[in-house]
C-alpha cells in the first residue's frame, strides 16, 4: 500500500486503497460527455489511472482509441477493447505521443508534491503537437462540505465521511461506499489546491489552462504554454 492509503471490503485492494470489485460496480458519470465535447472525434486518448475501465469503455463506444494505464494489474484485467499498460503513472515513459492525455479521479491532488509534479510531466511528455491534457480537479467545497453523502439511483450510497489535516497542507480523506450486500471504505491523501495553486502546478510542467470545461471548474482542458 502507498503510505497513508488504505482500503477495506471484499476483493482485491489496490496500492492506493481502491477496491477492484467496488469500481466494477460503480457506473460511469458525466465524464464521457465532458471529454467528447472537448477533444477531436476519434482521438487517441492516453488514460492515466483507468481503473477497471468505467470511462475507458464509454470512450471506446464513442469511437475513441484508448491506451489505459493503471498500477493495478487486477484493475486492468477488467478492461476490454483497449491497450493496457500496468505501472505507476508517475514513472510512465512510452516514447510516443497522443492526441489527448487524461488525468482524472482527482489524481492531480496527490498529497506528495513530487509525485504530482512527475504525473504532470508525464502528461506533457506524452502529448502530441496540437493535443491537450484533460484534468479532473476536486470541487471547491470538497474538503469543507463534510460529511456528505449521495444516494445513487442504482441503490447504493457514496459518503465522504471525513477529511482531516495531517500536516504540510495534506488531508486524509475517508470515503465509504455502502451497497445492500457489501460495504467498502477507502482512506487516501489529498492536497487541496486553489485555482491559483493548480495553475501554478500546471506551469511547472509547461502547461497552462486552455479553458475550464464545466461551470464548477472541476474539468479542465490544458495545453502546452507554447501554444
Amino acid at each position: 500500500m502507498r503510505d497513508g492509503y488504505e482500503g477495506t471490503g471484499p476483493g482485491a485492494i489496490t496500492p492506493d486503497g481502491c477496491a477492484v470489485e467496488l469500481y466494477s460496480r460503480l457506473p460511469v458519470g458525466n465524464e464521457p460527455e465532458v471529454i467528447t465535447a472537448a477533444v477531436p472525434e476519434g482521438a487517441h486518448i492516453l488514460e492515466l489511472g483507468s481503473g477497471v475501465g468505467r470511462v475507458t469503455h464509454a470512450l471506446l463506444e464513442r469511437g475513441f482509441t484508448v491506451t489505459a494505464v493503471d498500477e493495478s494489474a487486477e484493475m486492468l484485467e477488467r478492461v476490454r477493447g483497449a491497450r493496457t499498460i500496468c505501472g505507476p503513472i508517475e514513472d510512465l515513459a512510452l516514447g510516443e505521443t497522443f492526441d489527448v492525455v487524461m488525468l482524472a479521479s482527482f489524481l492531480v491532488h496527490n498529497g506528495d508534491v513530487e509525485v504530482r509534479r512527475r504525473m504532470l510531466r508525464v502528461c506533457a511528455r506524452h502529448l502530441a503537437k496540437g493535443g491537450c491534457v484533460l484534468i479532473q480537479r476536486e470541487g471547491e467545497d470538497y474538503h469543507s462540505n463534510v460529511p456528505r453523502q449521495r444516494v445513487d439511483p442504482g441503490g447504493f450510497t457514496v459518503r465522504i465521511a471525513s477529511t482531516e489535516p495531517v500536516g504540510d497542507g495534506v488531508h486524509s480523506v475517508l470515503a465509504e461506499y455502502e451497497f445492500p450486500d457489501a460495504v467498502w471504505t477507502q482512506s487516501f491523501r489529498s492536497r487541496p489546491l486553489t485555482k491559483e495553486q493548480f495553475e501554478e502546478a500546471l506551469a511547472e510542467a509547461g502547461l497552462r489552462v486552455d479553458r475550464y470545461l464545466t461551470e464548477d471548474r472541476i474539468w479542465v482542458r490544458a495545453v502546452p504554454v507554447t501554444e
